[in-house]
């Protein structure tokens, strides 16, 4: 709980068992658990002891108080946290460090404690994985460019950088789910804002066209596949059908789009992105031309 320390103001009251990590992002107060009914206790989760779990423990006899939390302690137990800077007894101490559970108290309010640690865990335990393409934000609009190595998405992004675009990251993109449906994307710390551009190597896009040309991460919300043109593959003319992948479990619209000598890529990545947010506004131009195009027909056959 390095990175929490700080803003919880975390003092560590038992020096076991700090290593141990948590596996669920939901934290829990110990509720009816600590009168005794342990059958819905979940292993994996964090514990919150409040003012009134603490004043509930002082109303029981040392002894009896000290083996109840020897049975809850005897669960899977990442850590407990003490809010509100609250005493916490010996027995309270010994029985978690009998079961090499830490136990980590904040002058933070309840309230406050379960806000932030939750939000934390939720983005540090959150469904992840990494992509190979070139993530940038166009519009405001997140286009992820995908494709074979060496098709050209590098030097997509680049020439939209140069546009005024933003680049995210490039070559590997690291994906992360938050919540049930936003896919988020950034660079690997290491990589940073630096591109390979073959023929030229490698080049610092920030240090190149300023902190204005890069953003740290970004809703990924259109795939851009880049494809050399094959005369047999089956393209979209007409935009009305949508192609939809997965990733993380989160269906996200794909645009394939076919390479021949002379095709402004970068025109049509902005009309991908500017395309997507009338979409989003509820404009569907495809569908409205198709609707009216329908019209015409049935009044003239009328």
């Amino acid at each position: 709980m390095e990175a929490k320390q700080e803003t919880l103001a975390l003092e560590a009251l038992t020096p076991a068992g700090l290593e141990r990590r948590a596996g669920d992002p939901d934290v829990t107060a110990p509720g009816l658990a600590l009168a005794g009914y342990t059958a819905r206790v979940v292993d994996g989760r964090m514990w919150v002891f409040g003012e009134t779990e603490m004043t509930y423990l002082s109303t029981l006899d040392p002894a009896e108080a000290s083996a109840r939390l020897g049975v809850l302690f005897g669960f899977d137990v990442p850590a407990v946290f003490v809010s509100k800077g609250l005493d916490v007894p010996e027995y309270f101490l010994a029985a978690a460090s009998a079961n090499d559970v830490p136990v980590l108290r904040s002058p933070k309010s309840t309230k406050e404690v379960y806000q932030l640690l939750k939000s934390f865990l939720e983005l540090q335990l959150a469904p992840r994985t990494t992509l190979h393409g070139s993530l940038a934000s166009v519009y405001g609009v997140g286009l992820l460019f995908m494709g074979e190595s060496g098709v050209g998405k590098s030097e997509c992004v680049l020439d939209l950088v140069e546009r005024g675009h933003r680049l995210v990251a490039d070559d590997l993109v690291i994906v992360t789910r938050h919540g049930n449906d936003v896919i988020m994307g950034q660079g690997h710390e290491l990589q940073g804002h630096h591109m390979e551009i073959r023929g030229v190597g490698i080049i610092d896009v920030s240090a190149l066209f300023g902190v204005r040309a890069i953003r740290q991460q970004k809703r990924i919300e259109v795939l851009v596949h880049l494809e050399l043109w094959d005369q047999d593959g089956d393209y979209s003319r007409t935009g009305l059908e949508e192609d939809m992948r997965e990733v993380l479990g989160v269906p996200i619209p794909r645009v394939t789009v076919p390479l021949n000598p002379g095709k402004n890529v970068t025109v049509i990545a902005e009309v991908v992105a500017m395309n997507h947010l009338l979409k989003f506004s509820g404009v569907n131009s495809a569908a409205r031309f198709d609707r009216k195009l329908r019209q015409y027909l049935e009044q003239d056959y009328e």
